[in-house]
């Protein structure tokens, strides 16, 4: 049963849409050191779709600009590439966004979570001094983290449904009941399907490990820290009902409570405003 069940999903993964290719052009270049903004640019000009969804977010009340932006090139000398690139891969994440109402997974509420878990992160690597090509990692691993579930909820709505309500009425977190009613975790499936978008293996094993506490990866572990971080301050949903404790190495890696992170990092409420922008292009 447990095979026939993995063949299923790998045979699912198999078959959903890949990113757009100006999102993949954008990951390509991004690992490019001698890339330049007009390059970006370039790349999300040929893609009209990607463009005006782009400028309706940049043209949001949220950001406040003293003049309308009719053109990706405006938008990043207003906003910075980084910014521009994020959304890019955001809005292109929201798109593969269809999961069965069988399912029981509120869509809107997941978007908002895996954006918001994106967006602390990036404020968390900012925090730990990374480049803005790292901090675009961390926020791509932020918003893909959970990604998993959308496979599930696609492909599986119905044995996903009495997981996420097992997981409710014991208050246990939802991926141990994943492994119990689907023989696998959205963790584990989630790497699968990074490597079909292929995005970079330290992503990859960010998503995949990002419930283990063994070891130490700064970048799981900020994921992991992000995605508590998100559930403590209800910014959407992603299913989960557990806010776990936080395991020696992300405490290490911060040396603060999550309270004490949380009151560190300022005013986190503009996170959800930003992540509702990007909801709002849908």
């Amino acid at each position: 049963m447990v095979a026939a069940v993995d063949n299923k999903l790998f045979m699912f993964v198999e078959s959903m849409p890949a990113f757009p290719k100006s999102v993949q052009s954008i990951l390509k270049l991004a690992d490019d050191n001698q890339s330049s903004a007009k390059d970006f640019v370039q790349i999300i000009e040929c893609d009209p779709v990607m463009t005006v969804k782009i400028l309706k977010v940049v043209n949001s009340p949220y950001y406040g600009l003293p003049q309308k932006i009719s053109s990706i090139t405006r938008a990043v000398v207003h906003l910075g590439i980084n910014t521009v690139k994020n959304m890019a891969l955001g809005i292109a994440a929201i798109g593969v966004l269809k999961p069965d109402k069988k399912a029981g997974l509120n869509a809107n509420g997941f978007l908002m979570h895996s954006l918001t878990t994106a967006l602390i992160t990036k404020l968390l690597a900012e925090r730990q001094g990374l480049s803005p090509n790292k901090c675009s990692d961390y926020f791509v691993t932020g918003l893909l983290h959970d990604f998993g579930k959308l496979v599930f909820a696609q492909c599986l709505p119905e044995s996903f449904s009495n997981a996420l309500m097992e997981s409710r009425k014991r208050s246990v977190s939802l991926h141990l009941m994943e492994r119990e009613y689907l023989g696998i975790d959205h963790a584990r499936l989630g790497k699968l399907l990074i490597d079909k978008w292929c995005f970079s293996e330290g992503i990859g094993a960010a998503i995949e490990h990002h419930h283990d506490e063994d070891g130490s990866d700064v970048l799981r572990d900020s994921v992991a820290v992000a995605n508590q971080i998100s559930k403590i301050l209800r910014f959407g949903d992603g299913g989960n009902p557990v806010i776990d404790k936080y395991s020696e190495a992300q405490f290490s890696l911060f040396g603060l409570s999550s309270e004490e992170l949380i009151v560190s990092l300022g005013d986190l409420s503009t996170i959800r405003t930003e992540a509702l922008m990007m909801i709002s292009c849908k």
